[in-house]
């Protein structure tokens, strides 16, 4: 679609997530949409849907992207910015493509977009701003700007809220000690599309400057993964999640915690695959863990702080702030960041 010749003032922001399903009923249907056109068998949904009855039979994530919308805009407005802030979903309501209908009906003709991912993958980037560029497709030659901010997995706003809710767990165990290993986990991904975006590169310093705020230095730290999907034959990064405790277990550790650092707040994956099977897991094998919370989870004020601070280096020229040696991120990104695909094939 092409762009207006002259780039109009940040006039909102738009919140833009993967959605969850909020009642029971609604958990086949969310799942049916986003496996469409992959032929996943029926039985397979149907194990999936029994998972939400674990948890609830709803996923938080819808209500938890009301919290950060709300806590952002209160946030923003306390920082004199009273622009509105939108919300809008990849797969469940609100679907993208309808909240940008409704931000050109408002008038609205150059937002600022937020995803609830803080890294470089194709998932959690390249399939977002198409998704922006699909929905404004959709709604025509009146749809407003987008432009997302950049990854923020080194950012004090991200990784300081992790580093208290760490400490927290450590002082959830037993008997903690600083050899005690941390195990951090984040969502796999194929190896192909591993290889094309700094994703892994990413986590590891993520990881790395939250065991430096936990201290001491030499902590034992392990990157693990977690929440595979997809035909056996295509590999994934590995180890999982549970075999890597099943790995601590046999080398003696009787103490461990998880830190979910790929995911930006408690939602299924985090649920499910870390308070269930993880948990029920370490149970199995007899070694203790407690989970850190992850920062978008209730009222962490600093990570909408962080938030509100990445929207205005884009309203303000605020100047990015980044911990470690990677730096912040380019902004927006480039046409060629994350394929799905290598460019050999």
């Amino acid at each position: 679609m092409p762009e207006r010749s002259t780039t109009p003032p940040i006039d909102a922001v738009v919140l833009v997530s993967f959605g969850g399903p909020e009642r029971p009923d609604d958990v086949m249907a969310f799942l049916e949409r986003v496996t469409g056109g992959r032929n996943i068998p029926a039985e397979r949904l149907a194990t999936v849907a029994a998972q939400y009855d674990s948890v609830g039979g709803v996923s938080p994530l819808n209500s938890q992207c009301r919290q950060i919308r709300d806590s952002l805009r209160a946030e923003l407005q306390d920082r004199g910015r009273s622009l509105p802030v939108y919300w809008g979903n990849r797969n469940w309501t609100p679907l993208l493509d309808e909240t940008v209908a409704e931000m050109a009906k408002d008038g609205v003709r150059h937002a600022v977009a937020i995803v609830t991912s803080a890294y470089s993958s194709y998932s959690g980037c390249r399939q977002y701003l198409d998704d922006i560029e699909a929905a404004r497709e959709a709604v025509g030659s009146n749809a407003p700007m987008i432009t997302k901010v950049r990854p923020y997995f080194n950012h004090p706003g991200f990784i300081g809220p992790f580093t208290e809710s760490t400490i927290a767990a450590l002082g959830q165990l037993t008997a903690p000690t600083p050899s005690t290993p941390l195990v951090f986990t984040a969502h796999s991904i194929p190896t192909a599309q591993a290889q094309t975006s700094d994703y892994e590169t990413q986590l590891r310093e993520a990881a790395r400057l939250i065991v430096e705020g936990v201290g001491p230095s030499d902590r034992p730290w392990t990157l693990v993964w977690q929440s595979r999907s997809g035909p056996p034959s295509v590999p994934w990064l590995e180890p999982d999640i549970n075999d890597e405790l099943a790995r601590l277990r046999n080398r003696g550790e009787q103490e461990a915690v998880i830190v979910p650092i790929g995911f930006v707040s408690d939602h299924m994956e985090v649920l499910f695959d870390l308070d269930v099977q993880a948990a029920r897991t370490a149970a199995e094998i007899g070694i203790n863990v407690e989970r850190a919370v992850s920062p978008g989870t209730g009222p962490h004020s600093r990570f909408v702080e962080m938030l509100a601070d990445l929207v205005e280096e884009h309203t303000l020229g605020r100047t990015p702030v980044a911990l470690g040696s990677l730096g912040p991120r380019q902004s927006p990104c480039p046409n060629s960041c994350c394929p799905r695909h290598s460019p050999k094939g």
